[in-house]
């Protein structure tokens, strides 16, 4: 029998969930890649910005200080950390795909659109992981064109 062999959405989904495991957040963990036309032009995952600290070293038990909304005070999220990567380094986002392990919340749905990101998958909810009732970044990115799809999590 011929082994069946994995879609590049497969491969790239699989690879964001992997990054996940590089975070140090105490709270949750996030990958993201960013691939155009088959090839891979950036990756992250969420964390404060680099040579800083290590919130699972400094805060082990709590995580690091909330924001006055409650969230991370100091971490990038995984894709800000990806589109800020490509564009540091002069890599065009234009037409790409986002593979992200969670949904991008409203600033950085922002972000991606801005950055001509023109296809969006992720694996789980934002909304549902904050107890938020929509998707806001999911909502603001399919209202001005870009192509949201949730990854169908194979058995």
């Amino acid at each position: 029998m011929k082994a069946l062999r994995p879609t590049f959405d497969d491969i790239y989904m699989k690879l964001a969930i992997d990054l996940s495991k590089r975070s140090h957040c105490v709270k949750r963990q996030v990958g993201a890649v960013i691939a155009k036309e088959t090839r891979i032009i950036s990756l992250g995952y969420n964390g404060p910005p680099a040579s800083t600290h290590n919130c699972d070293e400094e805060w082990p038990e709590t995580g690091c200080p909330r924001s006055e909304k409650g969230g991370c005070s100091l971490a990038l999220h995984a894709e800000e950390n990806a589109i800020l990567y490509a564009t540091n380094n002069k890599v065009s986002l234009a037409n790409s795909t986002l593979y992200v392990t969670l949904s991008p919340c409203l600033p950085c749905a922002r972000m991606i659109y801005t950055t001509s990101i023109k296809k969006v998958l992720y694996l789980d909810s934002y909304a549902e992981y904050k107890g938020f009732k929509t998707d806001e970044g999911l909502d603001f990115l399919t209202k001005f064109g870009v192509e949201v799809i949730k990854y169908p999590v194979h058995e």
